[in-house]
């Protein structure tokens, strides 16, 4: 389960990826009708004045949704199978299929109106949806059955959650500066009518309150001295997002050329990785101690409380 889980993030990721490649190649139109290449025709054909390459492309990218949905009908299959079964598993794994079912409805509407702006920006936000709940399958396909019980004290776990509604903003904004830019996947796609340098002056002002807050979350964590694991994706998320402002920058101040568009989405992607597993991991289950030191109020081991109480039980045994 917990191998499936792990390629469902992948292959969640990597259609992502792909889809940016049919947009910076010019490749939106390449099949404009759906789910056929072509009225009449399922495959790419040179009878039609799209250039081949441009047809197959956009061909191969949905060619790749099937290997998607395969990854996450197995999923939900294992979540099935998986004996004791799992409720919140299994909740997870089925919103694989049904994610690929919508993303296949919005990729469809996506072409039949002409790569409208608006609906390119949702087929991608539900993409880094279905990737962060993938890494929460991840997380949950590797837990025991027993209650959860957080780790972090309350305000921390607030904090957590305003960083995830922020980086929620940025990757909006991030799409809306897509969307005004100049890679809109045909050259006859109007774009958002907003100037492009607002976009990005608004989208750089995410990322620096963004930062702010998970600068602040970082002195929370070494002052409340977090489990390793905490600290371990905490300090890989700030490694990502400082790798995928830098390479924003220099897309921006490069002209926003083409080859870079693809890597900043896949960046986009290993953030939300990061960022979700940040998420994950404030969730702790009983029976998988992460501070093998903590003790209970009193003071007592937990191990060394049960001896005692065992040890008194046989003493005062009428039949000692």
């Amino acid at each position: 389960m917990r191998a499936l889980a792990i390629a469902a993030v992948g292959a969640q990721a990597g259609i992502a990826v792909t889809g940016s490649v049919v947009r910076v190649t010019g490749s939106g139109l390449g099949c404009p009708d759906w789910p056929a290449c072509f009225p009449g025709s399922l495959t790419p054909s040179p009878r039609y004045s799209v250039p081949l390459l441009h047809q197959w492309v956009e061909f191969g990218n949905r060619l790749l949704v099937g290997v998607v949905s395969v990854v996450a009908l197995t999923c939900l299959l294992a979540a099935l199978a998986t004996r004791p079964r799992q409720r919140r598993v299994t909740i997870l794994a089925a919103a694989m299929p049904l994610g690929v079912l919508a993303q296949a409805v919005i990729g469809g509407m996506t072409v039949l109106l002409g790569l409208a702006w608006w609906t390119v920006s949702v087929h991608f936000l539900v993409s880094m949806l279905l990737v962060w709940l993938a890494v929460l399958l991840v997380r949950a396909s590797g837990e025991v059955t027993a209650p959860p019980g957080p780790v972090l004290p309350r305000p921390l776990r607030t904090l957590v959650t305003l960083c995830t509604v922020v980086l929620a903003a940025l990757l909006t904004a991030g799409m809306m500066v897509t969307a005004a830019g100049p890679h809109a996947g045909d050259l006859a796609t109007p774009r958002l009518g907003i100037a492009m340098p607002t976009l990005v002056q608004l989208h750089a002002n995410l990322l620096i309150v963004y930062l702010g807050l998970l600068s602040g979350l970082g002195f929370g964590l070494h002052a409340v001295h977090a489990p390793r694991s905490v600290l371990g994706r905490f300090r890989v998320l700030v490694v990502a997002v400082l790798a995928q402002g830098a390479l924003g920058a220099t897309q921006y101040a490069l002209g926003v050329p083409a080859s870079l568009v693809s890597l900043h989405v896949l960046g986009a992607c290993v953030v939300t990785i990061a960022a979700a597993a940040l998420w994950a991991s404030v969730i702790e289950r009983p029976g998988q101690p992460t501070n093998p030191r903590a003790r209970p109020q009193n003071g007592q081991p937990i191990i060394g409380r049960a001896n005692t109480a065992s040890t008194a039980m046989t003493r005062n045994s009428p039949h000692r």
